[in-house]
């Protein structure tokens, strides 16, 4: 096995032959054939923290796994376990201690709230005249929606008049598009 170490006889910068390991190394350079100890690196273990996932009127407790120096912000996408299942999760709020921020080191963070990216639910309005019909139209989260596109949900088709995306823009221009996981409602009207 090798690491890169700058030797201490040549002063060269290459990958050393790791002899043996114990509470050190022993290590001989790979270039001049010197031997030497070195300290162990120290990997820090990683950190549980805890995370509330979200799916459509469901909740959940489940755990994502940090170093314990690692960032995480408003809208980092990571996996989250949950039991024996994996999720693909957005991290919608982060609390840390008795208040909410916007980033912090894994070791600060008292829970995250999340929602589920993979498998969505996605918010339909049709508008047709005075009535306005809800639809949800369950997809993946990478499905994409399309300004000016029909649709097709159960046995209503509609037309895109516009996407409210989750944050607070409108896309309204005909060929405009965005993921499924990114919005909050869409608007149509009947074909």
């Amino acid at each position: 096995m090798y690491i890169e170490k700058r030797c201490p006889s040549c002063g060269e910068d290459a990958d050393q032959e790791i002899l043996s390991e114990s509470r050190d190394l022993l290590i001989r350079c790979s270039l001049c054939g010197h031997v030497w100890h070195t300290e162990k690196q120290k990997i820090p273990k990683p950190v549980f923290v805890k995370a509330i996932v979200s799916r459509e009127g469901d909740s959940q407790i489940c755990q994502v796994e940090f170093f314990p120096d690692d960032i995480c912000s408003i809208g980092d996408r990571l996996v989250a376990e949950c039991g024996e299942e994996v999720a693909g999760v957005e991290v919608a709020s982060i609390e840390s201690g008795p208040k909410r921020v916007e980033k912090a080191q894994a070791r600060d963070i008292t829970a995250l709230w999340t929602r589920e990216i993979e498998d969505v639910v996605v918010r339909v309005s049709i508008h047709d005249g005075w009535k306005t019909i809800p639809v949800m139209i369950s997809c993946d989260g990478e499905t994409p929606f399309v300004v000016g596109e029909i649709h097709q949900a159960g046995k209503r088709r509609f037309r895109i008049a516009h996407i409210k995306l989750r944050d607070g823009a409108v896309l309204r221009k005909e060929g405009w598009k965005s993921v499924a996981s990114r919005i909050k409602r869409i608007y149509g009207y009947p074909e």
